[in-house]
């Protein structure tokens, strides 16, 4: 029994839950924990099982807005009524804004791991997060669930494939990104954990195989559930905040810290 070992582990998947909704990177912060704590993880399914984890607690949060936007596609797929004719166009411009991240996870998977190793590059991607948030700080859109275009689905998702770098907030790119287009803070916010659930399922079922591959994986049972755990829950109270934060609209607050850690990693690790 490595009680210290399982500490990690529920550490990591804490990290991973609280820094997965806002914009300051939840890859980026795993390489840098992972890093100064002097744990390896081989390949994506670390970060693919509590980036789960993270995907059931805002299914939760985002549930109604789930329910009523299936319901809602399907019904105006069969009647063509015109009350349905909203929630069908967004959820259409959620599965556009989804297909460049997809294209670039399945065509770049083997590089994108090879970031993983970089902490120069979670550095240097960190400060280009800060930079953006602090352009947008000020940022108050007009267009609502309704408003929305091809165009503002495919810009927002080409942000979340370039997300796919560690230390590129992928919630930091998909709210920057929307609020740069037009939305309004509260389409926003929905628009980017909306693009975030299709994206991490298609990682669940990439990663499926990367599971035969883990070496003792009946000896890693505990500290896994220990991390999926933490980051089921973490992830849940984070995206409250988020939420608060963003109706405050005080974003800028994510700059400084990105700018901070940012800098702080070129100069010392």
């Amino acid at each position: 029994m490595d009680v210290l070992l399982w500490l990690k582990y529920l550490f990591l998947g804490m990290v991973q839950g609280i820094t997965e909704p806002i914009p300051v990177s939840s890859s980026g912060h795993l390489v840098i924990v992972q890093e100064l704590m002097g744990l390896k993880q081989e390949g994506l399914f670390f970060e693919v099982l509590t980036n789960t984890a993270s995907l059931f607690a805002i299914a939760v949060i985002y549930r109604q807005d789930i329910a009523r936007l299936i319901s809602s596609t399907v019904k105006f797929i069969l009647t063509r009524e015109k009350e349905y004719r909203s929630d069908f166009m967004f959820s259409l411009y959620v599965v556009i804004g989804t297909i460049p991240a997809a294209l670039a996870a399945v065509l770049l998977k083997s590089q994108i791991e090879q970031f993983f190793s970089s902490i120069h590059t979670v550095s240097i991607s960190l400060l280009v997060t800060g930079v953006a948030l602090w352009l947008i700080r000020n940022l108050r859109g007009r267009k609502r669930d309704g408003d929305l275009s091809v165009r503002d689905a495919l810009l927002v998702g080409l942000a979340q494939a370039v997300a796919l770098i560690p230390g590129i907030s992928r919630s930091g790119a998909t709210v920057i990104s929307s609020m740069a287009v037009g939305m309004k803070q509260e389409t926003a916010l929905r628009f980017s954990f909306m693009l975030y659930i299709p994206i991490s399922v298609g990682g669940i079922i990439l990663s499926v195989s990367d599971l035969t591959q883990i070496p003792e994986r009946a000896s890693m049972a505990v500290p896994y559930v220990l991390a999926f755990a933490a980051s089921l829950v973490t992830t849940y109270f984070s995206m409250k905040w988020l939420m608060n934060v963003m109706a405050k609209g005080n974003l800028k607050y994510f700059a400084y810290y990105c700018f901070a850690v940012g800098i702080l990693l070129l100069f010392i690790l």
